[in-house]
């Protein structure tokens, strides 16, 4: 089983039955110094009433005496230990990376409990059967795929910093950030509080005939398309006076006050941002001059109006861990490809019923030491505020 598969069956189940209501409170971890004081030959973990498992050299025949006498010593008096060496060898194989105190922890527990139920499977014969060969020769192949996909990781992760230079200067672009400014002025206006009022009122009288609720809705919508009109006259209006020079701050009161909203508005200086920082529809502003006001940008949540105050690059020196998990991922899928690109696996339709092969499921096991997708250089745009429902 992949490492991080192993890890997650090994310490989930205790996990869960630690956090059942009434577990008790776990004590408080060591330091980690005073864990590191401690020697490897020193036991970190004891299972008292189990003998360890005695070498296969050691039989009735050729045993010595003191093997002998081990197995004539009662389970009471048995005890197996773990060392602390022996214990972090377990953790390293379960696991690419040092485990936490708590992890270590449940790690422990666990021994605890399958000592004992793995040396009354031995007595029982059970390490014996087929079925335990099968599961020892299933679980082979994926500790030994997810070992081969570990070492594609470590390797793939040994970027040379000439490649991350030469990225870095072969797209200039994807490390440009700019300042921004951002006007937006909501699609329609709000409904004034007495309007809505009135037409609830009209709406609990009685029932409209089909012509007069036919004749109601043109003029909603009527009413709903001139409102656009006027706030789409309005963006037009306040885009040629950002051009003239005029404060989008200024700006961006009046049309929030001109559509009817009742709420502060909105800051329009953004944070730096990167050209993956707004939608794909707007990614034209960054085409923009510095000084630049671009033309009104609108879709279903309204129009949209830029100004390009700044643009500078990103140095070397910040980007270089963001370029490196780049190279690294393409690195690690090329290898992959290379390994499982030209493998086909068929199934037998008759015997798996059709369907898609594996059922959507991955069963290469994913590297478990894979890094995490490094955070954005500057936090994406906030967005614009969305009007209350008429």
């Amino acid at each position: 089983m992949g490492k991080s598969g192993l890890l997650c069956l090994l310490l989930g189940a205790l996990a869960w039955g630690q956090a059942a209501p009434g577990a008790p409170a776990e004590p408080k971890q060591a330091p980690a110094d005073a864990a590191a004081a401690i020697p490897d030959s020193a036991p970190v973990v004891t299972v008292e009433g189990v003998c360890p498992p005695r070498p296969k050299a050691a039989t009735a025949a050729g045993a010595t005496a003191k093997a002998a006498a081990s197995a004539k010593t009662s389970a009471a008096d048995c005890k197996t230990v773990i060392t602390k060496e022996e214990f972090e060898a377990y953790g390293s194989a379960l696991s690419p990376v040092p485990l936490n105190p708590q992890q270590k922890k449940l790690l422990a527990a666990r021994l605890g409990q399958y000592i004992p139920l793995a040396e009354a499977a031995r007595k029982k014969g059970l390490d014996k059967s087929a079925q335990y060969a099968q599961a020892i020769k299933f679980y082979r192949l994926q500790t030994l795929a997810s070992e081969m996909a570990s070492s594609i990781q470590k390797e793939a992760a040994n970027v040379p910093e000439a490649d991350i230079e030469k990225y870095y200067k072969d797209n200039p672009a994807g490390f440009e950030q700019f300042s921004l400014e951002r006007l937006y002025v909501p699609r329609t206006k709000q409904v004034e509080p007495e309007a809505r009022e009135a037409e609830l009122k009209d709406e609990s009288n009685e029932k409209p005939t089909e012509e007069q609720q036919k004749a109601k809705e043109a003029a909603a919508k009527a009413k709903g398309e001139a409102n656009e009109q006027e706030m789409t006259k309005l963006a037009d209006s306040l885009r040629a006076r950002a051009v003239a020079g005029e404060d989008f701050a200024k700006l961006q009161k009046e049309a929030f006050e001109s559509a009817g909203m009742k709420m502060d508005s909105p800051n329009v200086t953004l944070p730096k941002m990167r050209r993956t920082g707004l939608p794909p529809a707007q990614a034209s502003v960054f085409d923009l001059k510095v000084g630049e006001v671009s033309p009104v940008i609108s879709d279903s949540g309204g129009h949209y109006i830029y100004k390009v105050d700044s643009q500078d690059e990103i140095p070397l020196d910040q980007a270089q861990n963001e370029i490196h998990y780049k190279l690294q991922t393409d690195r690690g899928r090329e290898m992959m490809e290379k390994l499982t690109g030209s493998v086909k696996t068929t199934q037998n339709d008759a015997y798996f019923g059709g369907g898609a092969p594996g059922m959507g499921q991955r069963m290469m096991p994913h590297p478990a030491n894979a890094p995490s997708a490094p955070q954005p250089q500057t936090p994406p745009a906030a967005p614009a505020p969305t009007p209350k429902p008429n």
